[in-house]
Formats: structure tokens, C-alpha cells, sequence
């Protein structure tokens, strides 16, 4: 049975769980806001994902949940804060809208969530071939691999970005 389709099942869960995961979120963020947003994202997660069932330790999977929602929010707020740094140090004239500001945001969390999605080295490769501009061989030089491998990792990531922009079947 999904949780979805349980009424009592989902107002259970909620009422037993949910002032103490608001009060777990509360000592990883030290905000009553932001631990009550949460707290209401992973109940709606948890109702998006789970059978009842299948729910055997409730505050375990609630505190993975929103462990997920934490590290996301952390994440989302230091890429905010880097593209406002950068933004500040712009001559006011070549300083992009708020509404452009938001998009660019978005797009960099999108990235971000993508380049997440690749194993370690594959990042570092793609990362050093995209954003220092190495070609192959020093990027072999750097992680202590063969071009070959080099050339894997980044047609890998490549894959990735592709799938995520134009989708699986696309591949």
C-alpha cells in the first residue's frame, strides 16, 4: 500500500515524526524556518517515494531524507553566494538582472547536481579539461592515469551532460 493512499497512515507518521525531525533539522541549521520548510519537503519526499511497508525505521529514513534536503540547501545557498560575490565585483553596467541572476543560479545548481552524479575522477578530469582548459595528456599527468583513461572519463561526462540536457533516449 502506498502512504498516499492511507490517510491515517500518513497523518500517523507526520504526527509522530514530525516535531522531533523539525527539532533534529533545527540543530544542524540553527533556523526555525528553514528546519520547518524541511521538515515538510522530506514528509512530502517520503510520500512521493515510499510504500508503507516498506517503512520499517521511520526516523532513520526521515533523518536520510532530510540529511539530502540539508546537504542541498547548504549547497544551493554557497553557489548563491559565489555568483552574488561575483556579481559585486562587476561594474554596475555589466551586472545581470535579479531575474537573469536567478536563472544563471538554477542553471549552476542543475550543473552541480550533474557533476555530483559522476565518480570522483571523472569529475576531476571533465573539470580540468573544461574549466583549466589541460588537454588529455596533462590531465593524465595531473591524476596519474593513462590518456586513454583520460579519454573515458571525459567522453563519460560528456555522455552525462548530453543525457541530462536532451535525455536518456537521445543517447
Amino acid at each position: 500500500m502506498h502512504l498516499c493512499d492511507n490517510p491515517a497512515a500518513i497523518e500517523q507518521l507526520y504526527l509522530e515524526h514530525n516535531s522531533w525531525l523539525r527539532a533534529w533539522l533545527y540543530s544542524r541549521l540553527s533556523n526555525t524556518a528553514d528546519a520547518a520548510d524541511l521538515a515538510q519537503d522530506t514528509f512530502v519526499r517520503v510520500l512521493q517515494r515510499r510504500r508503507l511497508n516498506q517503512l520499517a525505521q521511520p526516523r532513520a529514513y526521515l533523518r536520510t531524507v532530510a540529511r539530502g534536503l540539508v546537504i542541498d540547501l547548504w549547497r544551493h545557498r554557497d553557489i548563491e553566494r559565489a555568483w552574488l560575490e561575483t556579481v559585486a565585483e562587476l561594474p554596475l553596467e555589466h551586472a545581470p538582472s535579479p531575474q537573469t541572476g536567478l536563472l544563471v543560479i538554477e542553471a549552476l545548481l542543475t550543473i552541480d547536481r550533474l557533476l555530483d552524479t559522476l565518480r570522483p575522477v571523472v569529475r576531476q578530469a571533465f573539470l580540468l579539461a573544461q574549466l583549466d582548459g589541460l588537454k588529455c595528456p596533462a590531465i593524465a599527468r595531473e591524476l596519474g592515469v593513462s590518456v586513454p583513461s583520460v579519454e573515458r572519463y571525459i567522453a563519460q561526462a560528456l555522455r552525462q551532460c548530453y543525457a541530462a540536457t536532451f535525455g536518456d533516449e537521445a543517447l
